[in-house]
């Protein structure tokens, strides 16, 4: 009885044979396989082996002649580029081995898939989790091939494309393109690499957004990168983590909140916002666990730049309340010289606010006013407060470097927020509605003061 070994050849540089594929190749009375393969393994063929070739999609045909070979008492040899077993022949002979109720031995021997020489060419977009999905629909529905595509952009998976596009099936490839657009940035890296480790190697390194689905072909293998790839010195890399595990080494605070803030980040990828905008939000959100900041959030007059600009320089804070001041970032403040202040508790808030009938956070930001004019003004508590700068604001024609308006309630909250938009120049970020808090309106802040981590939306460097 003879046997069958289905043999993996590599991407087709006769140097990345395995050495067990090398010696079943030896060993073989028959071998089978596309005629074009045969070109790589003629080095290694024994005197008296019969070679037997096929077209193009004539698998089954090649699977029968194995099957016949091999009841014949050779020892039969069947050719896959790549490794036999991913979209390759392995799959087809043990099928027909169980259909055929045969007892003939089959065996499957490995080799380097071409998305694996393709990844060490390009650096490492491999290094995390991915998927490689094949575009052609001839065995496969597309409307399952589509559901595959949705699932890996949505799941953030590097992915690596076979087969895709070839004269009659072109459009396929745009459609790939459009669905990860909508869950990944157009910077994303994007590889193509065409004809790996064969003389006609072509590599180009682009970006999603930038990607001309026309350069590639049937011998093309596409990678595309997840949302923490990035290309550094030409060369593609998918992080693994280690470097910022390390790097925090003693720090879990930061490495459990970018875990938080990628959660985030996958439900508002529908947003059509700046990611300054975006920032903010998910800071909201991740102080609230409250995703309706989605609808909420008002950020005016490029305010996130312009508070930035005016703390970096060693600004001043004004807070309705202690609670508020409590919770901005002190690391940040101290790095940039920026003074808070919250006049609450000063004795003379306490003697005006009496002489006066007002509130005590009236009496401060009166006193606010005088002494800081030009300051940030942050509210979480208190909707007074935040009346009395408008108010103050008008009398006194004051335009304060900006404001934070996030005061929470069921008495004159959203009135006071409103009167932030009667201001034209105003840089504001406000919670509209009765929703806020001393921890929103703080958490704001700190989102602003780290504004530079926006770019990356990686957090953490205060906390």
């Amino acid at each position: 009885m003879g046997n069958i070994k289905v043999v993996g050849l590599g991407p087709g540089n006769p140097n990345m044979f395995l050495n067990p594929a090398v010696d079943a190749i030896k060993q073989a009375d028959v071998i089978i396989g596309y005629k074009y393969y045969f070109q790589f393994i003629q080095s290694y063929l024994q005197e008296g082996t019969d070679c037997i070739d096929t077209g193009m999609r004539q698998e089954v045909e090649r699977a029968k002649i194995a099957f016949e070979q091999a009841e014949a008492g050779h020892r039969v040899v069947v050719i896959s580029s790549g490794d036999a077993g991913i979209y390759g022949m392995a799959s087809l002979i043990l099928e027909m081995a169980d259909k055929r109720s045969t007892n003939i031995p089959v065996e499957v021997v490995p080799g380097i898939s071409a998305f694996q020489a393709a990844a060490a060419k390009l650096g490492a977009p491999l290094s995390h989790d991915f998927v490689i999905l094949s575009l052609s629909d001839l065995l496969t529905p597309w409307n399952l091939i589509e559901k595959r595509m949705k699932a890996a952009a949505y799941g953030d998976f590097v992915t690596v494309l076979y087969n895709p596009r070839s004269k009659k099936r072109y459009w396929q490839i745009y459609r790939l393109q459009e669905l990860f657009l909508k869950e990944r940035e157009a910077s994303t890296p994007l590889a193509i690499v065409r004809q790996v480790e064969r003389e006609e190697e072509e590599i180009t390194l682009t970006t999603l957004g930038e990607f001309n689905p026309e350069i590639v072909d049937m011998f093309s293998i596409v990678v595309i990168g997840n949302s923490q790839s990035y290309v550094a010195n030409n060369r593609f890399i998918t992080p693994r983590g280690y470097y910022s595990k390390y790097e925090q080494e003693g720090a879990p605070g930061p490495l459990i909140m970018q875990e938080s803030f990628r959660t985030i980040a996958a439900s508002l990828s529908d947003l059509d916002i700046s990611n300054e905008e975006k920032w903010v939000m998910m800071h909201c959100i991740h102080t609230s666990a409250d995703f309706e900041m989605k609808n909420l959030l008002r950020v005016q007059n490029n305010a996130v730049e312009r508070i930035n600009n005016y703390l970096v320089q060693g600004g001043t804070i004004i807070t309705d309340v202690t609670m508020v001041q409590s919770g901005i970032r002190k690391k940040a403040c101290e790095r940039y010289g920026i003074n808070i202040k919250c006049y609450l508790h000063d004795e003379r808030t306490v003697e005006l606010a009496k002489q006066q009938n007002i509130t005590r956070t009236q009496a401060g930001i009166r006193l606010a006013v005088e002494e800081h004019p030009d300051a940030l003004y942050v509210f979480g508590n208190a909707p007074t407060a935040l009346i009395e700068l408008t108010e103050q604001m008008r009398k006194q024609k004051l335009m304060p470097a900006g404001i934070v308006g996030a005061p929470v309630g069921f008495v004159n909250v959203e009135e006071s927020k409103h009167r932030l938009l009667s201001f034209a120049n105003l840089p504001f970020i406000s919670i509209a509605g009765r929703k806020g808090g001393s921890n929103l309106a703080a958490t704001i802040v700190n989102a602003v003061l780290s504004r530079d981590e926006a770019i990356n939306l990686t957090p953490g460097r205060d906390v």
